[in-house]
């Protein structure tokens, strides 16, 4: 679909929707002004001055008030960062699905799944969505805030006491993820029947082959139109949004941790866990590990030299 994007003042914006107060729809999007549906073209105005312009008359329409900052008919992306993708794949009305936290030591792993039809793609992008991993924590959230009210996704928690009794069982962090992102896909496909989605885009953390071996055994297993690709947030919105959604998740739980801590837990696997979970220890003891961290790190064994060291 053809758009136009215009940034224009608080006064022009103003100017506009009285301009186009036959044709304004009763629902604004999160951060909008305003939003108006004419023969040929789709016109929304947003809080940040940017004003989105879509349909087959969207440059004439916009030209009637300014130059436009960003003209675009959606085309496929020039470096597919998986060649078995169809054509103009980040166009199409996508569930896709990521996770959070299992590379950090402690707090949980979430993995989100959403639904994002072509319709809110231009959305979403105004809403600055894109990879979790160059926004700041309280970015995260204004976004997420935001587009949790328009997408259907949903969101699966792995605490750290349950993690840490599948991985001692025997079970890999690999065949976890696939088991999670397997099951919120589902969720999604169930709250969005009888629509399908036109694909389902899962970020890549394991050969295809490799991850329904994992799945074997499951009563559900979801296959129709899947595709991997790694770096999916740059391949599909689906996939931020996803990574987005996941990403808040993790920050809440990992600031309810810190609370119960008593002192702000940091994030990753490096020397600065290391230290906390020695002051953790001590302060907390040991039975409470558990509850904080995933055991089979190496930081564990880490924390307990550094205890020894000081004694």
């Amino acid at each position: 679909m053809s758009q136009v994007v215009l940034k224009l003042s608080n006064a022009q914006i103003e100017k506009m929707a009285l301009h186009y107060k036959p044709f304004l729809l009763p629902k604004i999007p999160p951060g909008g002004v305003f939003a108006a549906k004419l023969t040929s073209c789709s016109v929304t105005a947003y809080k940040s001055g940017k004003v989105l312009f879509q349909g087959s008359s969207c440059e004439s329409e916009a030209k009637k008030w300014g130059q436009p900052e960003l003209t675009a008919t959606t085309k496929a992306p020039s470096s597919s960062k998986s060649s078995n993708l169809p054509d103009q794949f980040e166009t199409l009305s996508v569930i896709g699905s990521d996770e959070v936290g299992t590379g950090d030591f402690f707090g949980p792993i979430t993995v989100v799944a959403a639904y994002v039809k072509k319709d809110h793609i231009p959305l979403l992008k105004e809403l600055g969505v894109k990879d979790s991993k160059g926004l700041k924590d309280d970015q995260i959230a204004v976004i997420a805030k935001q587009i949790k009210e328009v997408i259907p996704y949903s969101l699966l928690t792995l605490q750290n006491e349950k993690y840490n009794q599948l991985q001692q069982s025997g079970m890999s962090q690999g065949k976890l993820k696939a088991l999670l992102h397997n099951q919120a896909i589902g969720h999604v496909l169930n709250k969005i029947a009888p629509e399908k989605p036109e694909a389902i885009l899962i970020d890549q953390f394991a050969k295809k082959e490799v991850y329904y071996q994992y799945l074997k055994g499951q009563k559900v297993i979801q296959t129709e139109n899947v595709y991997f690709s790694t770096k999916a947030e740059s391949v599909h919105l689906a996939v931020a949004a996803a990574s987005i959604l996941a990403r808040y998740a993790f920050v809440q739980h990992f600031d309810k941790l810190s609370k119960e801590a008593g002192f702000t837990i940091p994030k990753g696997a490096g020397a600065q866990v290391d230290i906390a979970a020695a002051k953790l220890i001590k302060s907390k003891g040991k039975d409470v590990l558990p509850h904080f961290v995933k055991l089979h790190f190496a930081n564990t064994d880490k924390a307990w030299n550094l205890i020894k060291k000081k004694k």
